[in-house]
């Protein structure tokens, strides 16, 4: 049986957690709400991320906007994702929200702007 220490954060608490893992079966203690056991359930048997970074812009006002997944991604594709988000550039103007990479590393995940850049 392996034991693992977190932190939840799935509310603004922050309880300690205690996670108990024995294959598939996961035991949790320390939280004080149900988001804290769903969160360690998630962490311990399937984690995942969202991804922040930053793509060139072609001809903007700004050389970089910043970028991030749409949803969380399977922790195991970060070092993909952000080799396809270091190869990707795009034209300005870009808007918040705006489409950078539409199905990162295979993902079915897009990267968007968080930023508005407009032409130079």
């Amino acid at each position: 049986m392996e034991t693992r220490e977190l932190i939840c954060i799935g509310c603004p608490l922050g309880c300690p957690l205690t996670v108990r893992i024995d294959g598939e079966k996961v035991e949790v203690s320390g939280n004080t709400c149900k988001r804290g056991e769903d969160y360690a359930h998630k962490e311990v048997l399937s984690p995942t991320r969202i991804v922040t970074s930053s793509v060139h812009v072609n001809g903007g006002e700004l050389e970089m906007v910043s970028v991030k997944t749409k949803e969380d991604i399977p922790k195991g594709k970060i070092f993909e994702i952000m080799a396809e988000i270091r190869n990707a550039s795009v034209d300005a103007p870009v808007a918040i929200g705006d489409v950078v990479i539409e199905n990162c590393a295979g993902t079915g995940i897009p990267v968007v702007a968080t930023k508005n850049v407009e032409r130079a």
